[in-house]
């Protein structure tokens, strides 16, 4: 039997399923709509693609280290107890060693772990599980030596916030410590340079209209603006903040006493952008049942 696009469409609408998976359901089951729609669900991939619309904002933040590269990868799922699940960690620290060999998050998708795409593999796991999940960041840091925190570990290499220092020399002590400052600070960037001018240039301007309301000269104002925009690049910059494991120096000051300079940094944190949408339980069945 032929099949036909909007035998595909309706197939599609009815179990949300993609484009070419509805299609092979169709030609394995020679058009029989309802035996595709069977067939769908036993490979878990209409189940998967129905829970695709529930918010994934919990999980977990996995980072992995090879000589001189790190990767932090955010694999999201539905509720904190997946996050805790021993397969559901497992898949996570798989992801992030295959992360180690791309350079970004399409290229994660398509890698493959236990013969099949990081993709099909999270797939998989949602048909399992239960829950929707999904590989949604990934950040690469190269540098001479490269050190990694876990804030609020799961498990081993993985939990709510990974962090990744990029330095010179091999003081891996000192470089944890830095970690743990980033996980803690959240830093904007590395330093003043590393910072995009457009932030830079906005937070001058509201410092200057808070500036102006005082009534005072304009020759007075760009000295107080001085000031105010040294003290902001000490609070967003790296380099510049008070070093949390000792307040009298700079972390930058900290990194020469101990005989290295920070290159570079990533902070990933579990669910950080994601807007969660509180649903009352009337309104979750109904949705269900809709």
């Amino acid at each position: 039997m032929a099949i036909t696009a909007a035998m595909v469409k309706e197939l599609r609408e009815a179990t949300g399923a993609g484009m070419m998976d509805a299609k092979k359901a169709l030609t394995e089951n020679d058009g029989d709509m309802e035996a595709a729609t069977d067939w769908l669900r036993t490979k878990g991939l209409a189940k998967a693609a129905k829970k695709s619309g529930r918010t994934a904002a919990e999980g977990l933040v996995a980072v992995a280290v090879s000589g001189g590269k790190g990767v932090a990868v955010e694999v999201n799922s539905e509720t904190d107890f997946v996050g805790k699940n021993a397969d559901f960690q497992a898949m996570v620290a798989k992801i992030a060693n295959a992360a180690l060999g791309v350079n970004d998050i399409d290229g994660l998708k398509a890698a493959e772990i236990d013969g099949k795409s990081v993709e099909q593999t999270v797939t998989d796991a949602v048909a399992v599980i239960g829950e929707n999940m999904s590989v949604r960041r990934m950040a690469a840091l190269e540098g001479a030596n490269v050190v990694t925190y876990v804030h609020n570990a799961a498990a081993t290499d993985m939990g709510n916030i990974g962090v990744l220092v990029a330095m010179t020399g091999d003081n891996e002590g000192f470089g944890r410590q830095v970690a743990m400052h980033i996980a803690a600070t959240n830093p904007a960037a590395l330093n003043e340079a590393d910072l995009d001018p457009a932030i830079v240039e906005k937070e001058k301007q509201i410092q200057m209209d808070i500036a102006r309301e005082s009534g005072k000269p304009e020759q007075v104002i760009e000295k107080m603006i001085i000031g105010r925009m040294k003290k902001y690049m000490a609070e967003v910059t790296l380099v510049n903040q008070q070093f949390v494991v000792n307040p009298d120096l700079t972390v930058g000051a900290a990194a020469a006493e101990a005989g290295v300079e920070i290159t570079g940094f990533v902070r990933l944190e579990k669910g950080e952008g994601i807007e969660v949408v509180a649903e009352d339980f009337a309104a979750e069945v109904a949705k269900l049942n809709g």
